[in-house]
This record gives structure tokens, sequence and C-alpha cells, in this order.
């Protein structure tokens, strides 16, 4: 059973827009953060934007302008609203959630962005 599921990735031009959507299951409850990771090609894990329960953001500096992090943290929904896409954002995306509930981290399985020249 999947408790994080992500969606609308997929392939766009250079300077293009495309919103990522996440779901969290209702058995994941009292949610502290949601927010989206992404690991391009050869590359590490990293954090894009995230966003808290009392509405604060935060967004790694390569997306900041670029991106807007948005969500309902009590419908266990989040957002990222991707802007003027750059082929180096290209990378899976992958949902996470920060809950009262164990295991008090969760992960989605990603959604790839691929971005053309």
């Amino acid at each position: 059973v999947q408790l994080v599921e992500e969606s609308g990735g997929g392939l766009v031009q250079a300077g293009g827009s495309l919103r990522l959507s996440c779901a969290a299951s209702k058995s994941i409850f009292s949610i502290n953060r949601m927010g989206w990771y992404r690991q391009g090609p050869g590359k590490q894990r990293e954090l894009v934007a995230i966003i808290t329960s009392g509405g604060h953001t935060n967004y790694a500096d390569s997306v900041r302008g670029r991106f807007t992090v948005s969500g309902d943290l009590a419908k266990n929904l989040v957002y990222l609203q991707m802007n003027s896409l750059k082929p180096e954002d290209t990378a899976v995306y992958y949902c996470n959630v920060a809950a009262n509930t164990p295991p008090f981290e969760f992960w989605g399985q990603g959604t790839l962005v691929t971005v053309s020249e």
C-alpha cells in the first residue's frame, strides 16, 4: 500500500511549466510538514521546497523565484508549481511527509520530470 503518491511529472521544454501534486494517506495524521525533494542523474537527493502546517515555506536557492510550494496539510495535500524550468531541473521528484504518525517520515515513489533543451 502506497501511503504517499505523487503525480504530474512528465517531459517539458526548457522555459515551460509543470505542476506536481502529492496526496498522503488519511492514515497519516497530525502532519507537521510536507515537501519535495529531487534526485538528478548521478546526484544525491536534495531538498527542493517544503511547507509547514503553519504555512511557512523554504526553498532551495536553485529554485527560489521559479517554484512555488503550496498545500492543505489538513487534507494531506501538497503541490509544487514549477515555472521557467531548466534542463538542470531534470530529476525524480519525491514527496516527503513528516508527521506525528509512526514511523514519522514518509516518502512517495517519485515522479520523473524531464526538461529538454
